[in-house]
Order: structure tokens, then C-alpha cells, then sequence
């Protein structure tokens, strides 16, 4: 699978993303026209990306999130009423977005080496396509209240948690070695992180995220599948 296969498969836009935010919300938000409240949730979900990257979540003020969205003060509260409040919808759609795709990537009849190489792709490609999202989350964990942190938590534990099952279904099929799964589990997130967090590296260095995500495959391949020589060693 290719990032171009990936974005055909899964649509995972920020306008996807806001139409997700009204639907599951049309009780609160009080506009009733449905495309005039994405375009303006696109507007301030970007202007808190930016913000965020600039000086952090917890010290981006309404008037500065107004002036950069370019909605009044007023024109904003239709769609939530306080920081706490626009905070939980961007972590509740993170962390939906992330369980989706693993969902729509795990399962299948695939073999274990194949459904390994979906899954782990498929979180690399996530967050090339949802870059602002991926580091809104990480970067905010420090800053987050402990009922947020154990759902970020729960969300990471749930990814590598996909990852071991994998492993363990291939290690019995006899496709891959015996490891500590879970530790190699955890360094594969490692690793799939390292894409979004130093993009600036990769980029410098023109590598794409193809590129990339082939690279970690053929990283945990070498690791991870029994080679003729373990073969023959028994």
C-alpha cells in the first residue's frame, strides 16, 4: 500500500473531520446550515493548529483564536463555549480518527506479515494526512487533565495493543520469530511517531513518506520474520 492508495481509501480531511464534529453535535451547535458550520470549524481548528504550534494550547487566549480565525467572539460560541470544551472535541476526533483507521487496517485474511505492514503504514499515512492533529496531541499530553491523559493513554495502549495481537497470530502461524511482542510493539509506535514529530528532518532530507513507511517495514521484517537461517538452526 502507497500514500496515494491510502488517501483513495480513507477520508480523513479536516472537512471530513468538522462534518463528524457537527453531526455528533448538532444538539450544541446552534447553526443550521450545515456547510456554513464546517467552513467555519475548518477555520477554527486551523487557527488552533497554528496557534498551538506556535505557543502551545494552554496560552492561546479566545481573542487570539478570534483574530486568527478571523470569526468574532460571538460568531464563535455557537460552536462550543469555553477552551475545555473546543479541547475535548479535538481530542474525541484524535483519537477517533486513529481507532477508524486501525479498524478499517486489522482485520482481513490477509497474512499476519501483511495486516502487520497495513497497520503500521496506515498510522504512518494517518499522520502524514493529519500532521496538526497527531502534534496537537502529542505535544498537549503534558498539559492535559488526568481524565484526558488516561483516554490519550488508553488510545496509544489500544494501537499497540492491535500491534502484539498481530504478532502473537504470526508467531503461531510460524511467520514470525519469538520476541517480547509488546516491547516491539512499542518500538514500532516509536518509530511511527518519529515521522510526525521530526517531519522537518525528512523533509530536509527529501525523503517521502513512502519512502519512509517502507523503510520501517523492512526494519521490522528483519526483525520480526523467521528467516531461513532460524529454519535451519532448528
Amino acid at each position: 500500500m502507497k500514500y496515494a492508495d491510502f488517501l483513495n481509501m480513507v477520508d480523513d480531511s479536516t472537512r471530513a473531520v468538522c462534518r463528524r464534529v457537527y453531526a455528533e453535535n448538532k444538539d450544541t451547535i446552534k447553526i443550521k446550515k450545515e456547510e456554513t458550520a464546517i467552513k467555519n470549524l475548518e477555520k477554527i481548528l486551523g487557527a488552533v493548529f497554528d496557534i498551538t504550534y506556535e505557543k502551545g494550547f494552554q496560552a492561546m487566549s479566545m481573542r487570539d483564536l478570534s483574530r486568527r480565525s478571523g470569526l468574532s467572539m460571538g460568531a464563535m460560541y455557537p460552536y462550543f463555549r469555553s477552551k475545555e470544551e473546543l479541547l475535548g472535541i479535538i481530542l474525541r476526533q484524535g483519537r477517533a480518527m486513529l481507532k477508524n483507521v486501525f479498524e478499517k487496517f486489522k482485520t482481513g485474511s490477509e497474512r499476519p506479515e501483511d495486516r502487520l505492514e497495513k497497520v503500521i503504514k496506515a498510522h504512518i499515512f494517518l499522520s502524514e494526512r493529519a500532521k496538526p492533529w497527531f502534534y496537537f496531541m502529542f505535544m498537549e499530553a503534558k498539559n492535559l487533565s488526568a481524565g484526558e491523559r488516561k483516554a490519550i493513554l488508553e488510545s496509544e495502549a489500544y494501537t499497540e495493543a492491535v500491534i502484539v495481537e498481530i504478532l502473537e497470530a504470526g508467531e503461531r502461524a510460524g511467520v514470525f520469530r519469538k520476541r517480547r511482542h509488546v516491547l516491539t510493539a512499542s518500538i514500532i509506535k516509536a518509530m511511527q511517531q518519529e515521522w510526525y514529530l521530526k517531519r522537518w528532518k525528512y523533509a530536509r532530507r527529501k525523503v517521502t513518506v513512502d519512502e519512509y513507511a517502507d523503510y520501517v517495514i523492512n526494519f521490522v521484517n528483519s526483525f520480526c520474520l523467521v528467516q531461513n537461517s532460524d529454519m535451519e538452526a532448528n
